[in-house]
């Protein structure tokens, strides 16, 4: 008889599910636009069965997408157990864009599809292939629970799809029998002991974390210690914008596109990175943005939320998330956009040499010790005072062209999940020779969403015809 399994959630990865109330859904996103020719029907259509078909021979290499969500009685921690009434068809969906099929039509359905959460019920995960895109393409909107991947895990489950070669086969799809679930007395009981052996463990955690030879409790002082500049509030904290009000549960979504070449000679020219080029054209932006709506931009302090991988070699690309993240104060008031840039440059250097990412990292443990009831309260009053205006995340993605049986990768743009009091989340992918903008927002507060994309082109081209005068 197969043994029953059960895998529990994190800290880290129980904060997004708790923090998900019918406006803020928490799930990351991703569209790919692909060229369809290869798997185009003689009658016009997508080859969508054999998608399938390949998918499902797959499968097995990420067990996590065959697994749903259930509570431990009493106590509410969440685990993951797999799924017995499982359908791929499900989570693999088969749509099509009317007439004329273009980008603006794919860019209104994909913020329909943001809008939807996913079911509890089942595997947090859907794929929908988006048939009948203008110039032979197709398109295809992922969405998947951040409570199960973060933007690196979340990766490899567009692996199962992804391959370098494009003439990849379609491989058997082996036999799969779910493991049947623990009984209720089991997960209780074995919560009960987590929680009894969790302080330990995270002391534990400090200790390593510290590289103190001794082992000690006085080594481990500065990562303890640390955890009170993440608690501490900002002196001065972020000014209300438009930007920051409470969101509604639907969704706009806009992009753009630009050399990944070009954003790295601008960053070396300044001394810098391609994340503070990034960070430094969105700061240029919204100052025009925010002007536009009637701001004062000399008197705004604006900050943004820039997550930080914290994996180690031992976490591999394991499912979870591994994650931590940093406040930067954005120039968006400089009017001259080189001396902006150079002030991203100085920041961020600071904030690399800080223990910000080390301490938010000592956070996520310590929601391990925190009960599941009490933490839902807590982070949704959080998010309503958080000390950031939005979120921007970079995640470093495949540098050479990538196929689905033969069809090319053109773009991949991603979407990063919206708080209670951010209409705006920024998302960038690096992909083969370019790095790919997706912008997430409110419908209602950013009615003038594709007006800060141009800000973004424009601030943006200023930027690189500097670097190369």
């Amino acid at each position: 008889m197969t043994a029953a399994h059960y895998e529990r959630l994190s800290g880290a990865d129980l904060t997004f599910l708790i923090m998900e109330d019918g406006r803020a859904h928490m799930h990351i996103g991703m569209v790919s636009i692909f060229d369809a020719a290869p798997l185009r029907l003689d009658h016009g259509g997508l080859d969508f069965d054999r998608i399938l078909a390949y998918m499902e021979g797959r499968l097995h290499q990420v067990p996590r997408l065959r697994q749903k969500l259930v509570f431990v009685p009493g106590i509410g921690q969440p685990v993951w157990v797999d799924d017995p009434e499982f359908n791929i068809r499900f989570h693999m969906r088969h749509t099509a864009l009317p007439p004329p099929g273009d980008i603006r039509q794919l860019k209104r359905l994909t913020g329909r599809i943001m809008s939807q959460e996913l079911d509890r019920g089942k595997p947090l995960w859907e794929h929908w292939f988006v048939d009948q895109l203008e110039g032979d393409r197709f398109g295809l909107v992922t969405k998947v629970h951040h409570c199960m991947v973060d933007g690196v895990s979340g990766l490899e489950l567009l692996r199962l799809l992804l391959s370098s070669d494009p003439d990849t086969d379609i491989e058997p799809a082996p036999a799969w029998q779910p493991r049947p679930s623990p009984r209720d007395t089991t997960l209780f009981v074995d919560e009960l002991r987590h929680r009894a052996t969790a302080p330990l463990e995270f002391l534990g955690s400090q200790l390593r974390r510290s590289g103190g030879s001794d082992g000690s409790l006085s080594s481990a002082l500065p990562s303890l210690s640390g955890l009170r500049e993440t608690g501490d509030p900002p002196t001065i904290g972020p000014s209300d914008t438009p930007l920051n009000l409470q969101i509604g549960p639907h969704r706009r979504f806009d992009w753009t596109q630009f050399s990944f070449e070009e954003m790295s000679d601008i960053g070396k020219a300044a001394g810098g990175t391609v994340n503070d080029v990034v960070l430094a054209v969105t700061a240029g932006a919204l100052g025009e943005f925010l002007r536009g709506r009637g701001m004062d931009i000399e008197n705004t302090e604006f900050r943004a939320w820039v997550p930080v991988d914290v994996r180690t070699k031992a976490d591999g690309k394991k499912m979870g998330n591994k994650v931590s993240g940093m406040i930067a104060d954005l120039p968006i008031a400089e009017p001259d956009p080189w001396s902006r840039l150079q002030q991203v440059v100085e920041t961020t250097r600071a904030l690399k040499t800080s223990s910000q990412a080390q301490t938010g990292a000592s956070m996520a443990e310590i929601f391990e010790l925190l009960p599941p009831r009490f933490m839902g309260p807590f982070f949704r009053r959080g998010s309503q005072a958080t000390p950031s205006n939005l979120a921007i995340t970079n995640v470093r993605g495949h540098r050479s062209p990538m196929y689905i049986l033969g069809a090319r990768q053109l773009e991949s743009y991603g979407a990063v999940p919206l708080i209670g009091n951010q209409a705006l989340g920024i998302a960038l992918m690096s992909y083969d020779d370019s790095l790919f903008w997706g912008f997430n927002a409110d419908w209602d507060a950013l009615y003038d969403l594709h007006d800060l994309v141009e800000h973004v082109e424009v601030n943006f081209e200023e930027l690189k015809q500097i670097a190369s005068g």
